[in-house]
């Protein structure tokens, strides 16, 4: 009798394809382990190749990536794509996709979701916008009843989609990219401390609420240097209202692609990210793997999974430049504390690399699969 270990050894991979919006660094890592594991035959779809705001350069696409034809439709901020020369929808096992305000993804629910499990991987849903663009979204969204099941990026995402659909499964799989490129200096924590923030310089991100803070610690005494990572955008109008002292102290490196990003991690002591809102924020996983304390607000969504409160770092609350502060003095304070998160977030970070994510995938795509064939020997 063949044994259980070689019947899974000899069985057909998955076959999984994968409809993205636009090629990003962060997904494509995950996407390259998960080609690398023998139980999943990948596709990777994009629906454009770039868009004019991307902050990333374009890089050589892998033998199993494609881009499709097509064009979108600006509304505002939001994009709704129309693609067209899809592959054979009926030759996956599961298909996943990423956004679903575009033809592909309401074309996939409202005409392959009962042939071909369809699973739909996001960050959480963000309140609509009002009058006819949010009754569209609110009318888009609905399609994602017919999924198979939910993966949700974050484990705030996850409990926000179990109370949208709670008769669907849904997972928790977040964004993992490639961190072996960030490594925790052996001169930290330095004197006076160097505090990192890496993104667009836009009140979204809470710069203006980081500038603030900075400023007060300045003129409290306390000596640390503030160094800005990222694309100007309002940097110029906030740093108006900023002191001349403080100015002294801060350092603006302008943008930079993710492969430049590692010497900038390496400089600093502690990483912020007081985001009014951050679906994700794979700059805190970027922290992690440099082995950084940790300070981000309760809107990023990266925080409850990627920062442990006390051990290596601090969550706030969005919006609260004081909270913003005493968390920033908190560790300016003591190089000890500085040095015991620092150890605690490079722990951390061992398990936060694409292989640990595309095992997670793995699990979930062989449990999706078995329920399909449940689910056909029943009919």
């Amino acid at each position: 009798m063949m044994s259980q270990q070689t019947s899974k050894a000899i069985s057909k991979p998955i076959k999984v394809i994968v409809y993205s919006i636009v090629p990003t660094p962060y997904q494509r890592d995950l996407f390259y382990a998960l080609s690398r594991c023998q139980e999943v035959d990948l596709q990777v779809y994009y629906l454009e190749e770039g868009c004019a705001d991307s902050p990333w350069s374009r890089k050589a696409l892998q033998p199993y990536e494609k881009v499709l034809p097509g064009f979108f439709l600006s509304w505002g901020l939001s994009r709704f794509h129309i693609n067209w020369h899809f592959p054979g929808f009926r030759q996956a096992d599961v298909i996943i996709f990423n956004g679903y305000q575009n033809s592909v993804a309401q074309l996939l629910l409202w005409g392959y979701a009962r042939r071909v499990p369809c699973v739909f991987w996001g960050e959480k849903i963000v309140a609509g916008s009002s009058g006819i663009k949010g009754r569209l979204q609110s009318f888009l969204a609905q399609a994602l009843n017919r999924c198979a099941a939910i993966v949700a990026i974050g484990s705030r995402a996850q409990q926000d989609y179990q109370q949208r659909f709670p008769k669907h499964p849904v997972f928790n799989i977040s964004y993992y990219c490639n961190l072996s490129e960030f490594k925790p200096s052996v001169q930290r924590p330095r004197h006076p401390a160097t505090v990192l923030f890496c993104g667009q310089m836009i009140e979204r991100k809470g710069v203006d609420l980081l500038l603030q803070a900075f400023d007060r610690l300045i003129h409290t005494g306390v000596e640390a240097r503030l160094l800005l990572v990222g694309r100007e955008a309002e940097l110029p109008e906030m740093m108006r209202s900023i002191s001349a002292e403080a100015k002294q102290s801060i350092t603006y490196a302008g943008f930079h692609d993710p492969e430049y990003l590692p010497q900038f991690f390496e400089q600093a002591d502690i990483f912020v990210l007081p985001s009014r809102y951050d679906g994700w924020g794979v700059v805190v996983n970027q922290a992690l793997g440099a082995g950084l304390p940790i300070i981000c607000s309760d809107a990023v969504g990266a925080g409850p999974d990627l920062v442990e409160l006390g051990v290596n770092g601090a969550i706030v609350p969005a919006g609260d430049a004081d909270a913003l502060y005493s968390a920033l003095a908190f560790y300016l304070s003591d190089p000890e504390k500085i040095a015991a998160a620092s150890q605690a977030s490079v722990a951390k970070a061992a398990e936060w690399q694409p292989e640990f994510g595309a095992k997670r995938w793995v699990e979930v795509l062989q449990k999706l699969t078995d329920l399909a064939a449940a689910g056909r020997k029943e009919m």
